[in-house]
């Protein structure tokens, strides 16, 4: 029994943050050219909040590698056994209940879901432009706009990030793959806003 217990916990300690299998993206014009209805979406959201479109894509990424049903990552207990998870975060757009059900009051979305690429998107360019209202933060401003996401409204106007020089490193990955995105797009938008299977949607 003893040599067989470590096999049995064996699954516990190989449980990611999601069980969709995460989106390694080097380009993201070939991924939107994949994902169709996914770049519909991100050109909706643009036109609604005026949020660019690689900003968002790069919010996605870092929050959840665009896996639908990404979580954080389980807190050990004694340092090695998977307890419970750190937050309520879940989805593409890793939001939290708390600001999900928020959305859904203000925005009249009830039936949104987080792990549906639609309504994950929307949540961000909404939330992306309540950070421009409440915090003055530029929508084509990819590092702030990504410090106000994780720190929330309140946390970002008392300047929470300065003491957290992992997060400010995280926020500068996002802006850097923004750009990088950007670039790219600029390159492809002209085929991905004439793909024919836009007559589909």
């Amino acid at each position: 029994m003893k040599k067989l217990l470590p096999l049995l916990l064996l699954p516990l300690f190989l449980t990611g943050c999601f069980s969709t299998p995460a989106v390694t993206v080097n380009n993201i014009c070939t991924l939107m050219d994949e994902e169709v209805s996914w770049y519909r979406s991100v050109k909706a959201v643009e036109k609604k909040y005026d949020v660019p479109v690689h900003v968002l894509l790069a919010v996605v990424y870092q929050e959840s590698r665009f896996a639908s049903d990404a979580k954080p990552p389980r807190e050990k207990l004694f340092g090695i056994v998977p307890w419970f998870r750190p937050t309520t975060a879940y989805g593409f757009a890793q939001a939290v209940d708390g600001t999900w059900d928020w959305y859904k009051l203000k925005t009249g979305n009830h039936n949104a879901d987080r792990d549906d690429f639609d309504d994950a998107v929307d949540f961000m360019g909404w939330y992306m432009n309540q950070s421009n209202k409440r915090s003055g933060v530029a929508k084509s401003d990819a590092y702030h706009q990504y410090l106000a996401y994780h720190e929330g409204h309140g946390g970002f106007n008392k300047k929470t990030y300065q003491k957290k020089p992992w997060l400010m490193k995280v926020a500068r990955k996002v802006e850097n793959n923004a750009k990088r995105y950007n670039r790219q797009l600029n390159q492809c938008a002209s085929e991905l806003n004439s793909n024919s299977i836009w007559s589909l949607f």
